[in-house]
């Protein structure tokens, strides 16, 4: 056992200068990666802040019609809140199909967006691995990669990024907002997490000490319907082999708008621009939502055991466009 200090700030403020002034200091939430990941000795932090007490467990509307989601918000009441199952269905059904039943009534909002991936080689610490301890190497490059990238990855390194929930907020234009030493900021939710690059230790653009207060989600467009859909390798709790987040609206027959995000392809959640701009003015049929994601999925660099993620993600995807056209559009509720 190794020993750590643990602190339980009231305000923000305090939380973010206890960071600051702390070695090795980290946020904790609902604790249901970061904890794991102590106890594997991944993650050694001398300082645990627990910020669950912190005034951020509230969704509350916004002027325009949006949603702000305060940081330590429990995933099940996220999604089942009777205004993101209305507006925003597709965040519910990621969060639904995310976990158990015991860990949604624990994971938060800011920890579910800072979790970190499941590679088995990131999680043994007897293992080389880059992200953990870069210059080391990727064993996982020619070792056991099925369920890891076949898009954005590096030769340092081929993980995944395992949220859910971050997959459909990708795809709704959320804005992840942070308060540090500096002050605050707003990021992007698609501009949050990094491809790994030279750097595959640093997830996000998050800066040192900065605090997840909020995420908030922009108004849907009128006419916007939503869905998530989850491949696993079984329908109980398990992470995604692929997954697809995307929001269509339609307007005489031809697609308005179309935004579309995958998981566990690539070492963030993929937001497919490519696809996207394919399908902008483009009929909404199924031959016209094969070409864009041929398209989009033309850049993907498998391994040797995960190219069936290509063709998972591209049908996937196509089942999910398809149903968004249907006459009776989608329902809110888990998707397995």
């Amino acid at each position: 056992m190794k020993p750590f200090g643990y602190q339980r700030p009231t305000t923000t403020a305090e939380a973010v200068r206890l960071c600051a002034e702390g070695s090795g200091a980290r946020f904790l939430g609902g604790g249901s990666n970061l904890v794991d990941l102590m106890k594997l000795g991944v993650e050694e932090p001398g300082l645990l802040i627990d910020v669950t007490r912190l005034p951020l467990d509230r969704v509350t509307a916004t002027p325009d019609g949006g949603l702000r989601i305060g940081a330590t918000v429990r995933n099940s009441d996220l999604a089942a809140h009777p205004d993101v199952r209305r507006a925003y269905p597709a965040l519910a059904q990621a969060l639904l199909a995310g976990a158990s039943g015991q860990l949604r009534n624990a994971a938060t909002t800011g920890g579910n967006l800072l979790q970190r991936t499941r590679c088995t080689y990131f999680q043994d610490v007897s293992k080389p691995c880059n992200k953990r301890l870069p210059g080391s190497g990727c064993p996982a490059r020619e070792g056991h990669h099925r369920d890891l990238a076949i898009l954005g990855h590096s030769t340092e390194c081929v993980a995944t990024n395992p949220s859910d929930m971050a997959v459909a907020l990708a795809a709704l234009d959320a804005t992840v907002l942070l308060l540090g030493p500096e002050g605050e900021r707003a990021v992007p939710v698609t501009e949050f997490h990094r491809l790994p690059g030279e750097n595959p230790d640093q997830d996000t653009v998050i800066r040192p000490g900065e605090l997840i207060t909020e995420v908030v989600l922009p108004p849907p467009a009128p006419g916007t319907v939503s869905r998530y859909r989850k491949a696993r390798d079984r329908a109980s709790y398990a992470f995604a082999l692929v997954s697809v987040a995307a929001t269509l609206q339609v307007d005489d027959g031809r697609v308005e708008r179309a935004t579309l995000a995958f998981g566990g392809v690539a070492h963030r959640p993929w937001r497919a621009h490519r696809a996207e701009a394919e399908l902008r003015g483009a009929p909404a049929t199924p031959a016209a939502f094969q070409h864009a994601l041929i398209a989009e999925l033309a850049e993907a660099r498998p391994l040797r055991d995960n190219a069936f993620k290509v063709d998972l993600v591209r049908r996937v995807a196509l089942d999910v466009l398809g149903e968004l056209t249907g006459p009776q559009g989608p329902e809110a509720g888990p998707t397995v």
